[in-house]
């Protein structure tokens, strides 16, 4: 376990302010929370967050330590590694990193609560957190509910470049989405910005958006419904389940963009095709369809 010792001076104050002020870098609710989970104490004893410091009091803090416990699990998600990249195989349902961005600043943040890609990251490879690697050499995401290839940097010069190519639209990204009902024309493209419009809540299409562009074809028809091959040009959030939903056709198990229901959301990162930043040469990965993604197809085939 990782302590940090801390020694409390200055006029009465509530435990969870001092440690939102006390340079670790938590939020008052962040604080509150490890407070809550007993992972702090003031002279030895758990305390609430509101329990009043007095001058002398000493606090401790304690956070995990990434300990490998997750390392087997994390292995099987590995789909290639070299020296400067890892690529993973992301189960739909696993998110990337937690809610809170706390884990940014203090990478074992990450450790307290569910498992997350990062979690799994800094247990199987805590060299990630000791080269100083900005959001533990995270370079894109993915939704809770995607499945698929991600690219995870092992160096900081590295995680800069790949960075960029996203950004700069050099990245071929190429997704397998399932969508009902089916297209009208076999291939297309969408052009529509996307935003977050004064009062609404979620990310939609809205004219005053982003610019955002996918293209889809479309790759097996059955009933009313359809698997698409799609390639986002740009890379917005959500952008992908935004535009099939603005087309009529939304995701299969999209509960957020009103797509029919499935036994999990039906889209997925199939391949990207980039210049590896340390050899210059071209690099194509490929992550296939996972079975609970077949079955939810196949599933879904027969019922819509």
């Amino acid at each position: 376990m990782k302590k940090n010792e801390l020694v409390y001076s200055g006029d009465p104050q509530r435990l969870d302010i001092y440690l939102s002020e006390a340079g670790l870098g938590f939020s008052r609710p962040f604080a509150q929370r490890i407070i809550s989970e007993g992972r702090v104490t003031v002279n030895g004893s758990i305390r609430k967050p509101g329990y009043i410091l007095k001058e002398g009091a000493k606090v401790e803090v304690i956070m995990p330590e990434a300990s490998g416990k997750n390392r087997k699990d994390f292995e099987k998600l590995v789909i290639y590694e070299d020296q400067w990249i890892i690529a993973i195989h992301k189960p739909a349902g696993l998110a990337v990193h937690p809610n809170s961005p706390h884990w940014e600043t203090n990478p074992e943040a990450c450790l307290i609560g569910e498992p997350t890609v990062v979690s799994m990251l800094l247990e199987a490879r805590p060299e990630t957190a000791e080269k100083g690697l900005s959001r533990l050499g995270l370079v894109h995401r993915l939704d809770r509910d995607t499945s698929g290839l991600m690219i995870i940097s092992r160096d900081p010069e590295i995680q800069t470049a790949l960075q960029a190519d996203f950004r700069d639209r050099l990245m071929e990204k190429t997704y397998i989405g399932c969508v009902s009902p089916v297209p009208v024309e076999e291939s297309g493209i969408i052009d529509a910005p996307i935003g977050r419009a004064g009062g609404f809540k979620k990310i939609k299409v809205w004219e005053f958006g982003r610019d955002a562009i996918t293209c889809y074809r479309i790759k097996e028809k059955s009933g009313n419904c359809a698997m698409l091959e799609i390639e986002p040009q740009t890379g917005r959030t959500n952008q992908i389940r935004i535009h099939m939903e603005h087309m009529g056709c939304p995701i299969l198990g999209d509960k957020l963009y009103h797509g029919l229901p499935a036994d999990r959301m039906l889209l997925h990162s199939a391949q990207l095709i980039f210049t590896h930043p340390a050899t210059g040469k071209k690099k194509k990965l490929k992550c296939p369809l996972p079975d609970d993604f077949k079955a939810a197809w196949d599933k879904a085939k027969k019922e819509i």
